[in-house]
């Protein structure tokens, strides 16, 4: 039986009825058409999926839909604002911490997190905050250069 779900994703209200076995990675994508959130093992390994939930980074594969009712999400198509790229966007271009893109999003989205708990974290806590997002392409040494530099400038 289906159940309505009300969600403010990327400052935007969405009133949607769903099949309550339905992930929230399974609605961005689909339902919503925000494919920036990726699906990668969707078993909340890989955080290709992460997005944020009330400012927490989430893996979106591993959370049904209705169970976020009610809640504010922000995807990676929501940090941008007015054309205008984040901060974080912007120095993982600047520091080459980009290859294939894939796990860009959620890595930018559990930066975000930390960033906007602790806006100025050591090497090590950037780590342990992107540890949950595997990268195949950079060596996460740019990546958490980009995290870094950023930081410095917020």
């Amino acid at each position: 039986m289906k159940q309505p779900v009300t969600l403010k994703i990327n400052d935007e209200p969405y009133e949607l009825t769903l099949d309550p076995r339905r992930t929230l990675l399974d609605v961005l994508r689909n339902d919503l058409g925000l494919t920036g959130t990726k699906e990668g093992c969707g078993e909340g390994v890989c955080g290709a999926c992460t997005v944020l939930l009330e400012g927490k980074a989430v893996n979106a594969c591993l959370i049904l839909a209705v169970e976020v009712n009610g809640r504010e999400i922000l995807t990676i198509e929501g940090l941008a604002k007015g054309g205008v790229l984040h901060p974080l966007q912007q120095s993982f271009i600047d520091h080459w911490a980009i290859q294939c893109g894939f796990c860009t999003p959620g890595m930018i989205l559990s930066a975000k997190a930390l960033l906007d708990k602790n806006p100025h974290p050591g090497e090590d806590e950037i780590r342990r905050a992107l540890a949950g997002n595997l990268c195949r392409c950079t060596g996460y040494a740019k990546i958490v250069k980009a995290v870094s530099k950023c930081s410095q400038v917020l």
